[in-house]
């Protein structure tokens, strides 16, 4: 399976190991509008380099696009690359509005080709063992959870592209940092009833928050909370999801919801033991371990004719969630779901 990246910034080299990795998988082509960054880039993974996607998508010998561009241009890069009969993996958010997620969702439906998102976090080894004992009922009726993302990125991480921290190109620390935690939130709880959150512009010197916090009520019942900085001093702490029922917690913390710190169910002194001996050092960076299997992912969806482990479908979840936040921010007041923009 022949892929190309548009987009060669902070996150494609995640893309591009992966994609190299992978026996299944071949990285053609590379697109960025700094052609020093395309040169370099393709040159890095033997890829041939381009600084006009357009160009690049009239290729025939693609069948996978990603897409790691600002923010602003998943959208457009993805509509465009499903008209041109490419198969579209896009970076979080999918989009920065719900009418440009729909038109993308839209735009891959009628061209007959896959859209996956990329929440990588799915494929964690910890968030596995935890979707399987949700799905095997285990913790009964959910009562709350928590998504916690508390990192930090200071004034040189944002000053190194000038859309980071922008209203119409980027979004803030809900957007951009704590967006997959609120994937899994959701991914666990299911649909959401109402959102009531504040945002805060605290430290950085950025359009958008660096401070989010939110209150979910989900249509079974259950409460949820959201937590994102990336004000946190001096480093990054943690990303952690909690999620309790009535007969289980399980708490997946470490920098990237990659470690199992409590997992209480009854009867589970054995299992619990033989889960934690099996725990994953922290990755080397806040992107864990997830690139790999998500790709894989979408070759085997591609092949079998299914839809992949996070359609587009899924992505707009979590961007819908955030919007509604940025809604309560504008209004003070509470937020039904869904959304209308």
């Amino acid at each position: 399976m022949r892929f190309a990246i548009i987009g060669c910034g902070r996150i494609a080299p995640k893309h591009a190991e992966s994609i190299v990795a992978l026996p299944e998988a071949e990285l053609v082509a590379v697109c960025d509008i700094v052609p020093e960054n395309a040169q370099k880039f393709a040159d890095k993974y033997a890829a041939i380099p381009y600084t006009d996607y357009h160009a690049l998508l009239e290729r025939d010998d693609i069948d996978v696009v990603t897409i790691a561009t600002s923010s602003d241009l998943h959208a457009e890069i993805g509509i465009a690359a499903a008209q041109a009969g490419k198969h579209v993996m896009v970076e979080k958010p999918m989009a920065m509005t719900l009418q440009s997620a729909d038109a993308l969702i839209a735009a891959c439906a009628q061209a007959g080709v896959k859209l996956a998102v990329i929440h990588q976090n799915r494929f964690n080894a910890s968030i596995k063992l935890l979707r399987q004992a949700l799905e095997a009922g285990r913790f009964g009726s959910l009562t709350h959870g928590q998504a916690t993302v508390r990192w930090n990125r200071d004034d040189n991480y944002y000053a190194q592209a000038p859309w980071r921290g922008t209203k119409l190109q980027d979004g803030g620390v809900l957007m951009n940092q704590s967006i997959h935690n609120i994937d899994l939130l959701q991914w666990m709880f299911g649909p959401v009833e109402s959102v009531f959150g504040f945002t805060r512009t605290a430290m950085r010197k950025i359009e958008m928050e660096d401070i989010g916090v939110a209150v979910l009520k989900f249509k079974s019942g259950a409460l949820g909370v959201i937590e994102a900085a990336s004000t946190i001093y001096p480093k990054n702490i943690e990303e952690t999801l909690n999620v309790f029922g009535e007969t289980g917690s399980v708490v997946v913390g470490g920098i990237a919801v990659n470690r199992i710190e409590t997992w209480e169910f009854p009867d589970c002194a054995a299992e619990r033991s033989e889960i934690m001996a099996q725990q994953e050092n922290d990755p080397p960076t806040v992107y864990g371990f997830g690139h790999r299997e998500i790709i894989a992912d979408m070759i085997e969806a591609i092949r079998q004719d299914r839809e992949p482990a996070v359609p587009g479908s899924e992505g707009r979840k979590a961007l819908e969630i955030i919007l509604a936040i940025y809604r309560c921010q504008a209004t003070k007041a509470a937020v039904n779901l869904p959304l209308v923009e």
